[in-house]
């Protein structure tokens, strides 16, 4: 599969990851129908920030809400690795849902997109767009 994303979704989601350093970025990927072409970005409500990240789920809940009434819909989330690659952790992996949602990840000043599906999580092609 190929994910297209805009560049300016790109660079605010490495925007986000460099101004919560050393803590974990996270939020939602918004999705026009065809291309990544927006974020909400979310407090990271997890206990230990640094090396973990949980979505506000009040964002959450508001997000499908506003997608249920026409908005963008949520295909996915992103966060951040303050010191890792750009990869699922350990973590990631034992905290997925095998929801087949995209994963994007920032680390180490890049950002990869994922799918999380029920065999773990496999690598996807990126195409970026400005349109």
């Amino acid at each position: 599969m190929i994910v297209e994303v805009t560049s300016a979704v790109l660079e605010r989601i490495l925007a986000e990851a460099a101004a919560a350093h050393p803590r974990e970025c996270c939020g939602l990927l918004l999705c026009d129908g065809t291309a990544f072409r927006a974020l909400e970005p979310t407090r990271n409500v997890h206990p230990a920030p640094e090396t973990h990240f949980e979505i506000d789920p009040r964002a959450l809940i508001d997000a499908h809400r506003a997608a249920r009434a026409g908005g963008p819909q949520v295909m996915g989330y992103y966060h951040s690795h303050p010191r890792g690659p750009a990869e699922p952790s350990a973590t990631d992996r034992a905290m997925a849902a095998g929801d087949r949602r995209v994963w994007a990840i920032a680390g180490e000043g890049e950002v990869r997109f994922w799918r999380d599906d029920e065999a773990g999580f496999e690598p996807l092609s990126l195409r970026v767009i400005d349109r």
